[in-house]
């Protein structure tokens, strides 16, 4: 498929590095206004942080990957795999990967946590790349140089595969102290490995009353995951004989994927445990008083898991990459061969890329095979055609042992609307103990791919 005409955006050389850095740590930084996205101040590399990253010298030509999710950890292996002289760098601030798909048949007790749990070390031996734990923090695009906390690394190719942050200013919580304090009480738990244990323990810990689930707008990670989080609440409920409901609050007017088999699972199983409203535009959260606003009602919780709507990484904006039509931040780049628009040596996938593709493990995984493909062909002169990634994902609906459904399907490219729209759509809503077990097969097998040779 041939390259779309689509616009292009001015190169910025480097990242302004927060203050935070200067003092040697890694802050996030808030989240930037309408103004500086129009106007944004000119970037700087610090000057302490010149100096080389104690790295091997490259035997090939070097391709970064930053980013050691779903789609970062299957880049690293498959660039190596289709191309054996590159040299391979995965670049992740985390020291071991913890996966957030099936991490909430992981909070029913339904899996271990060390079915979750993964070492970067061990893939990046087992499949002849490196791995460096640092953060990335600037780019100078015309001199191909990635800054880090370690120092700069010089690039032939620089994949960005940052995953998502979140965007609390869309349910009214423009504060920065809010946000924080939403971050740290009410977990989202899409993001990093201790949300989802704080999530865990609320589940096995809670008491009793009305526990708030949230549903966010827009595109987010893990369609199903929100749905799915509710029937392992309510399934740990009814088997602990706690006394209570989940409060499932979804901004969207409709549940947004399985929906027959969520709506059936949530009336048979757990009538009389959740309580699901849609249309639930939320516009604030009084965090004192323990309760959320909507544009008509208000709802009281006793402990909640609030999941607001995300954007991508903010490292995409910092950095300069940030489509500024893009409500949700994500990267200017070719919808079709991933690299930005006005570099064909830059390449984002994964949550932050700006095709409307799912967010989940399995697409990050297909497509980042897809990409690694594109890579190799340009290093060699050459482009194939493109392939639309898949998207396979389980979700689980009962406990002891584990019942799940599933949904498998592609994409196609409409010409006439210019738009990716779903394609050989397969959907299993009638859940059962086979499809639990073949959705942790499905995990395995996975994991096994991507940290194994």
């Amino acid at each position: 498929m041939s390259k779309k005409d689509t616009p292009r955006f001015d190169r910025r050389r480097f990242l302004q590095a927060s203050a935070a850095l200067a003092a040697g740590g890694a802050a996030t930084p808030a989240a930037a206004a309408p103004e500086a996205r129009q106007q944004p101040a000119k970037p700087t590399i610090l000057g302490h942080l010149s100096r080389p990253a104690d790295l091997p010298k490259a035997k090939g030509p070097r391709v970064v990957v930053v980013g050691g999710g779903w789609s970062g950890l299957t880049l690293a292996k498959y660039l190596k795999r289709f191309n054996p002289a590159f040299d391979v760098l995965l670049l992740d601030r985390k020291d071991q990967f913890v996966s957030c798909p099936i991490s909430n048949v992981w909070m029913a007790d339904q899996v271990d946590l060390e079915f979750l749990t993964h070492s970067y070390v061990d893939a990046a031996r087992n499949n002849d790349y490196l791995f460096l734990n640092a953060t990335a923090i600037g780019l100078d695009r015309d001199r191909r140089m990635l800054a880090t906390t370690l120092g700069l690394i010089a690039y032939d190719y620089l994949v960005l595969a940052p995953g998502i942050d979140y965007d609390y200013s869309r349910i009214g919580v423009e504060d920065p102290d809010d946000a924080y304090r939403l971050r740290m009480h009410y977990p989202a738990g899409f993001n990093s490995a201790s949300e989802i244990m704080a999530i865990k323990h609320k589940l096995q810990d809670f008491g009793g009353g009305t526990l708030l689930l949230t549903v966010p707008a827009g595109n987010y990670r893990c369609m199903a995951a929100p749905y799915e989080r509710a029937c392992m609440a309510a399934a740990i409920m009814k088997k602990r004989g706690i006394q209570g409901k989940v409060l499932l609050l979804d901004m969207n007017p409709d549940i947004r994927i399985k929906t027959d088999g969520f709506k059936k699972a949530f009336e048979q199983y757990y009538g009389d445990i959740i309580q699901y409203e849609p249309s639930a535009e939320i516009s604030a959260v009084d965090i004192e008083n323990k309760a959320v606003e909507t544009d008509f009602d208000s709802y009281a919780f006793d402990d909640a898991v609030i999941y607001p709507p995300v954007r991508a990484a903010r490292i995409i904006e910092e950095f300069g990459l940030a489509d500024p039509a893009s409500a949700q931040f994500e990267a200017a780049i070719d919808p079709f061969k991933y690299n930005l628009l006005d570099d064909e040596r830059v390449y984002v996938t994964g949550d932050s890329r700006s095709q409307p593709f799912s967010k989940s493990g399995n697409t990050a995984h297909s497509e980042a095979r897809y990409v690694a493909e594109v890579i190799a062909a340009h290093a060699q002169g050459k482009e194939i055609p493109w392939r639309s990634p898949q998207t396979m994902c389980f979700s689980g609906v009962r406990i002891d042992p584990l019942e799940s459904m599933s949904i498998i399907a592609f994409y196609s490219y409409d010409e006439n609307e210019k738009t990716f729209e779903f394609d050989r759509v397969h959907l299993m809503e009638k859940w059962n103990a086979t499809a639990g077990q073949a959705g942790l097969a499905w995990a395995e097998g996975l994991y096994r791919d991507m940290f194994y040779a």
